[in-house]
């Protein structure tokens, strides 16, 4: 049973759907159980155009909304005891203590598991509500089997601020699958952009923690030294209003897409990919421009070293806008070392995140943890 609080787009959802198409239907009974999107986000499953056979949970969705939370703890707990499943797979913070807490009240001896995309311990919440935040998880951890990440700087975070123990930790990489990748010409003739200018691509949801601010403050300092320059934004989210006023200001530089399925067109027109958060898990964004063959420039957070080589595959640098900017324009200035940046990071993402590599570690991990909750029972 794999619990998640909304399949807004965004990288939990890309994985969960990825491995839901590729588990063994003959071993695993696999049913995805989730909530709604808010109104500023985009429903993954209505950009897949297939419901999946999912399951919808009443009040279940991205804020904490007391009356809510407790009705979709209750309905959880019923579905638990009624598909009575072996293992509880959750993903993100709310759906993770909702689906912990109703695996243990349901009753039912399933082994829990819960995987962190990233974490919430920088950029997201005031003093008290990050205390309050490490002080769940860590409550959180010890009701869990086994807790996973998509990297292990983000298993190191966790644990510094003591949330849960090393050995309950398993590092699994996220794993894409990307569709073709169309030519440079037909990708910018089908985003009416100009043939012939350097092209900077974001990709993803367009909030606070990305730093939208700092991708703007890099495009105004790489358009004083190349005002042909074009910066291409392609995601959704409550700052696209924002986004929208500000590219508005420098018409013709900006190009607002938001949220498409064919973002193998928004890599394929670009020449560098670049990213500004203050904090990330695995950005599955950097992993499908690695494997469209673009080199990438981003803020060095969470496991992103672990997806970009530095100096291999793309560019690292700290919040530095100046730095960021120095990075981008060398790409855009060094066509050679761009390209030979960009084949290399595409023989590596393809090597070490793959769709299918996922789906076999994940399976492994099941199997685990089943194992060992059959244990669990024969020894009471």
């Amino acid at each position: 049973m794999e619990i998640l609080a909304r399949l807004n787009v965004g990288g939990p959802a890309t994985q969960i759907i990825g491995l839901r198409e590729r588990l063994d239907a003959d071993e695993f009974d696999h049913r995805l159980y989730t909530g709604h999107v808010d109104g500023d986000e985009t429903d993954h499953l209505h950009m897949r155009q297939a419901e999946m056979g999912v399951h919808r949970v009443p009040g279940l969705g991205r804020s904490v909304k007391p009356g809510h939370d407790v009705r979709a703890l209750g309905w959880l707990i019923g579905a638990m005891r009624a598909f009575r499943p072996h293992i509880v797979h959750t993903h993100t913070a709310k759906a993770g203590a909702l689906g912990r807490a109703a695996a243990r009240l349901a009753g039912i001896g399933a082994a829990c598991v819960h995987v962190f995309h990233g974490h919430l311990l920088y950029g997201y919440f005031s003093p008290a509500r990050h205390r309050l935040y490490v002080h769940s998880e860590r409550l959180l951890a010890s009701i869990s089997d086994r807790l996973v990440t998509v990297g292990t700087q983000v298993r190191d975070d966790l644990l510094e601020a003591g949330i849960g123990r090393l050995e309950q930790y398993t590092v699994i990489p996220p794993g894409v699958g990307l569709g073709p990748i169309p030519d440079r010409l037909e990708a910018r003739m089908a985003l009416d952009l100009p043939l012939d200018v350097p092209v900077v691509a974001y990709v993803g949801r367009l909030t606070q923690v990305k730093r939208l601010d700092r991708f703007l403050a890099v495009a105004d300092a790489v358009l004083r030294h190349s005002p042909e320059c074009r910066f291409v934004i392609c995601g959704g989210g409550e700052l696209a209003p924002e986004i929208e006023r500000r590219g508005g200001l420098a018409p013709g530089s900006f190009h607002l897409l938001g949220w498409r399925r064919d973002v193998e067109t928004v890599y394929a027109c670009a020449d560098v990919v670049m990213l500004t958060s203050d904090n990330e898990g695995t950005p599955i964004t950097l992993i499908e421009a690695g494997m469209a063959g673009v080199p990438v420039v981003s803020t060095r957070v969470g496991s992103v070293a672990e997806v970009v080589k530095d100096g291999h595959t793309g560019l690292l640098a700290g919040t530095d806008v100046a730095e960021l900017t120095a990075h981008i324009l060398r790409l855009l200035s060094d066509r050679v070392l761009a390209r030979r940046m960009g084949e290399a990071a595409r023989e590596w993402t393809t090597q070490a995140f793959g769709v299918e590599r996922l789906a076999a570690d994940t399976q492994d991990l099941y199997r685990s943890l089943h194992t060992s909750s059959r244990r669990r029972h024969i020894s009471r």
